[in-house]
């Protein structure tokens, strides 16, 4: 039995002629948000703020940035901007100190222990056996 697969399943259905239904919603509540703010407020002040919603409207019912929605753009910069961020390479002010130990002061130089010619001579001869074994 041979089936059909349907295809272009991603695609959403053109419903109000060649809009599909979201895209009629930001359209139509841009457009009734226009007239709300036309009718309320004075023509000057209507103007300039009715421009804004009318552009954000067709926006988000018609612009795609690397083929994903405005909403989905928008709402990744509201997510970003509100959300937490956890910078690893900021270094933090304070630091970090063993319980219980005195902190050194800033005249005293830790040095480091002296060894005698013959350790190290013997040193350098159990890290060149160490190394010329093979197991």
């Amino acid at each position: 039995m041979i089936a059909k697969v349907p295809q272009f399943i991603e695609v959403e259905d053109k419903i109000f002629g060649p809009l599909t239904f979201k895209q009629f919603l930001y359209v139509a509540g841009g457009a009734a948000g226009c007239f709300l703010l036309w009718t309320l407020l004075p023509s000057l002040l209507a103007v300039i703020i009715i421009l804004p919603v009318a552009g954000l409207s067709l926006a988000l019912a018609f612009y795609k940035v690397n083929n994903r929605p405005f909403v989905a753009i928008m709402e990744s910069f509201v997510r970003y901007h509100l959300g937490v961020k956890l910078y690893l390479w900021n270094k933090s002010s304070s630091k970090a100190r063993a319980p219980g130990k005195e902190e050194v002061e800033r005249g005293e130089r830790l040095m480091a222990p002296k060894l005698s010619l013959s350790k190290l001579s013997e040193l350098a001869w159990s890290l060149d056996v160490n190394e010329n074994v093979k197991l």
